[in-house]
């Protein structure tokens, strides 16, 4: 029987990357994101490599679009067995001195709460199979601190931390959680960083199942720029 991704924050870049590395493995793609004319273009896109894939629109920040999406998404295309999380960061990113309380409120809504409204929709059900898989994306300032982006790397940090932390409470249960860190931007034609190369990177963790994160990119090349960026 064909199994479902669903991809929440889905884009033309890494999120069909991923799209495609699990549809051309027979996965039914549901890809959830605001724009409901931008999904069906990213849909027209999938049907054209032979890939079963749904478009639900939904705003991330509302919880009751959001889970009413993965809602639709079982309906149409079967249950959820993985969960990919991956919204690209809008709204003001703010410098560690200058952000504000809403700076950091509306990092956190985007990047950590909907990532626990969504786990929290799907969970239950990969529980009661005993299978199934969350994978959490974040980007390099969850990992490095940057300054420029303080209130972004906040947010991410909080959900790389929660990442792991599912992932060792979930290890017994069979199902796997894990974070996905981009250290890169995501370059067409790039060894490392074209979406193709990053897709197969989230299938490899989905089936290794081994370990907590992945990293795609250069963290050292990261600090190096924010060392720069401070000193000049």
């Amino acid at each position: 029987m064909a199994k479902t991704l669903a991809i929440i924050g889905a884009g033309q870049g890494l999120g069909m990357g991923v799209a495609r590395a699990f549809g051309r493995r027979g996965y039914r793609i549901a890809l959830i994101a605001r724009t409901a004319s931008k999904l069906e273009l990213l849909v027209d896109e999938l049907a054209a490599l032979g890939i079963t894939a749904a478009a639900f629109a939904a705003d991330i920040r509302d919880r009751d679009a959001l889970t009413a999406a993965l809602t639709e998404a079982e309906a149409a295309l079967g249950p959820i067995d993985v969960l990919e999380y991956s919204p690209s960061p809008t709204g003001t990113i703010a410098t560690a001195t200058a952000l504000t309380v809403d700076d950091v409120a509306a990092q956190l809504d985007l990047h950590v709460l909907g990532a626990v409204a969504a786990v929290g929709r799907v969970l239950p059900g990969m529980l009661a199979r005993g299978e199934g898989t969350i994978l959490l994306t974040t980007g390099v300032s969850s990992t490095v601190p940057a300054p420029f982006l303080a209130n972004v790397g906040m947010a991410m940090a909080g959900l790389r931390n929660w990442a792991h932390t599912l992932h060792s409470e979930l290890e017994p249960t069979g199902v796997y959680a894990a974070t996905v860190t981009i250290a890169s931007g995501v370059i067409p034609g790039d060894p490392v960083a074209d979406p193709d190369a990053i897709g197969a990177r989230y299938w490899d963790l989905h089936e290794g199942r081994d370990r907590a994160e992945a990293i795609i990119g250069d963290l050292d090349a990261f600090r190096t720029l924010v060392a720069g960026t401070a000193s000049s």
